[in-house]
């Protein structure tokens, strides 16, 4: 954290950030909707400090109010936007239900290591307010609003609205887009204020991904295809970038972290393509294709081909590295983006996925030339699922990962995971010449809970990460 007296949340730079403090805590949401055990959600607290005695441990537990939420993805209500204001403090995480719409305040100022519940924004307030639902991510402004993208409206319908809550009380202000300009689907954002812009995502409609994926859906338009660039100032929407089949559910998107850049990439699942976007000389804006993970030609899984499915992507504070999970394949990759058009590879490890040799796909055809990968085993545990949430120490050494992606899609495409619970591992990063390998001493085994065996997600610190903060 910054050293001055005069300085809110985080950090100057992206830089000064990379000098931070190494994480001692992380919070994760755990998930118990469509498992077998009736309780809660929970946010839980996992000490990551090596010189710990409760390392790899979950320290504390704090259950939601209410049944089947399906906690997901979370933010904070201050990070380094907020820099320059000294009266701003990070000290609660924005804890929105992707399905019940609801929206947890957690206090984890009071007491880092044992957060507590200050509020709950009910669904209506976002149903009547804003005609929008499904919250999905929470970026904080540097005007001190919190900003809450949605994927769809009340009645289960794709929508790609913005919610406005209150920084202070945490009431629903409204949206932030126009009326009758939400795009037709929602999910990720982010915004690059020196050159104002605003990018969001698409996933589909929420009634179409409740409870599984049908390939069907892709077929009948509820799946989008497009990211959407958005003018931050007056927040109309200027264009929209048609991705076409290559760009089937683009997922995460994340814009470089140095506040001058004018280019990110975002992560398009179906057909696991990773697209570069980027401001042209007109001052327009253009994606250009720079990632292709081929599919697998298979026997044994529920269609012929199976893609990679990249699902979560990010960068590094010094914008040297972009990592991402390919859920299915089963590994996790890291690029050198030092020439951001032309992507290398660098570094490579399998975790769990869907072609493990001793398990019941076989690949008939693999145009990367690979042969099926080995169970990955951890203190006795096999890797159920596959790597999915990514989050980097600040430094850029140490990578974590969980393997749930969502419960419905879990119990899908993994119903042992389901069943046995979800694990957090750690993956050591050469940071110089690039490289990863699995720390065989780390492990967070979520199948070995108290109330039972549920699906952790989305890795947060405390002070913020590469994930969370913006740079104005």
């Amino acid at each position: 954290m910054a050293n001055c007296s005069e300085c809110g949340p985080g950090y100057r730079s992206p830089l000064d950030a990379m000098k931070g403090r190494r994480e001692e805590i992380v919070y994760l949401p755990c998930i118990y909707r469509n498992t077998d055990i009736h309780k809660p959600d929970y946010l839980a607290t996992v000490d990551v400090d090596p010189k710990s005695s409760t390392y790899t441990q979950v320290i504390h537990r704090l259950p939601m109010p209410n049944l089947r939420d399906e906690l997901h993805h979370s933010g904070w209500n201050a990070c380094s936007s907020c820099f320059g204001d000294a009266s701003k403090k990070r000290n609660r995480l924005i804890l929105p239900a992707l399905i019940s719409s609801r929206i947890y305040v957690v206090d984890v100022g009071t007491d880092p290591r044992a957060p507590q519940i200050q509020k709950v924004v009910e669904p209506i307030d976002m149903y009547w307010k804003c005609d929008l639902a499904n919250p999905h991510t929470t970026h904080c402004l540097g005007n001190g609003q919190i900003m809450i993208s949605c994927i769809g409206d009340p009645s289960g319908n794709g929508k790609g609205g913005f919610v406005l809550l209150d920084g202070e009380t945490f009431e629903v202000v409204g949206n932030w887009e126009h009326p009758g300009e939400a795009a037709p689907f929602g999910y990720d954002f982010w915004y690059q204020p020196r050159h104002n812009v605003m990018i969001s995502t698409e996933w589909g409609a929420p009634k179409a991904l409740a409870n599984g994926f049908n390939p069907n859906h892709v077929k009948a338009g509820l799946y989008g295809s497009s990211i959407h660039v958005w003018d931050w100032t007056t927040h109309r929407k200027l264009q929209t970038l048609d991705l076409g089949e290559e760009g089937a559910i683009p997922l995460e998107i994340r814009f470089l972290h140095n506040p001058d850049a004018t280019e990110g990439y975002v992560g398009c699942a179906l057909r696991s393509v990773v697209f570069r976007f980027y401001k042209t000389p007109e001052g327009d804006w253009a994606a250009e294709k720079v990632i292709n993970i081929p599919n697998k030609k298979v026997e044994g899984w529920i269609l012929p081909e199976m893609p990679g499915l990249i699902t979560d992507i990010l960068i590094s504070l010094d914008d040297r590295y972009l990592y991402f999970s390919n859920w299915l394949h089963g590994d996790i990759r890291q690029y050198d983006i030092t020439d951001s058009r032309n992507p290398r590879l660098v570094g490579q490890v399998f975790l769990g996925g869907s072609i493990v040799s001793d398990g019941p796909v076989r690949v008939l055809e693999d145009p990367d030339k690979q042969p099926q990968p080995r169970p990955r085993i951890i203190q006795g545990r096999r890797v159920p699922g596959g790597p999915q949430m990514l989050q980097l120490s600040l430094d850029g050494r140490r990578l974590y990962v969980t393997t749930s992606l969502y419960s419905g899609w879990d119990k899908q495409f993994y119903p042992d995971m389901a069943k046995e619970g979800s694990v957090m591992m750690q993956i050591d990063v050469d940071s110089v010449d690039g490289g990863l390998s699995v720390n065989e001493d780390f492990l967070v085994d979520f199948g070995k809970e108290p109330d039972g065996p549920s699906l952790a997600h989305e890795l947060r610190y405390p002070g913020g990460d590469c994930t969370s903060d913006i740079w104005l």
